[in-house]
């Protein structure tokens, strides 16, 4: 699925793949977002939402309006015509280090990439779309905003398996397979 594309085109990418009824979907970071909408319209066996990115779940836990506040500030510099603004303010929030203008040519197609790519939130999702989709989260363990995200789903029935060592990836490490596996055989009982 191309990455760069809107959340609304993914959604209908994701929806036209689920032509049958009964699929697992597998979704990481901001594609969770079109795996949960595209899950309304489409009967899923199961969702492994790996690092998911439902920020809208989360609206009012100060982990998450922190980031959305940073990521729309940095956003309206682009908008203005200040991409180097923009990454000044996004590359410590989502890449870790500070703005470097020595880096700054290797970097600017990196920064027009996610200044020009769709947010996770403003989409309509709502816990109640996956009410009854059995679903596992996994996230790394690192960031309060997966946290708080997996802890929601986990009150609506979500199982949150955490993996540390991998941050943002933790479906790289050894316990990601065996978890799904689990709970790839716990849709079938």
């Amino acid at each position: 699925m191309p990455v760069e594309a809107l959340v609304a085109d993914q959604t209908t990418l994701v929806e036209a793949a689920l032509d049958t009824d009964g699929a697992v979907v597998f979704a990481h970071s901001l594609l969770a977002v079109p795996a949960a909408l595209a899950s309304t319209t489409r009967r899923v066996a199961g969702l492994v939402l790996v690092e998911p990115a439902l920020y809208d779940l989360a609206r009012g836990t100060e982990s998450i309006e922190r980031h959305i506040g940073i990521v729309t500030d940095a956003r309206d510099l682009a908008a203005s015509g200040d991409l180097a603004g923009f990454w000044a303010m996004l590359r410590p929030l989502m890449f870790g280090g500070s703005f470097d203008p020595g880096r700054w040519p290797a970097e600017q197609p990196v920064a027009a990439f996610w200044a020009a790519r769709d947010v996770p939130w403003g989409h309509g999702v709502r816990t109640r779309m996956i009410d009854g989709v059995p679903t596992l989260v996994v996230t790394g363990g690192w960031n309060d905003e997966y946290e708080s995200i997996a802890e929601i789903l986990s009150i609506g029935g979500a199982h949150h398996v955490v993996l540390t060592g991998a941050q943002h990836r933790p479906q790289d490490l050894p316990g990601f397979a065996p978890a799904v596996a689990e709970f790839e055989r716990s849709l079938s009982r």
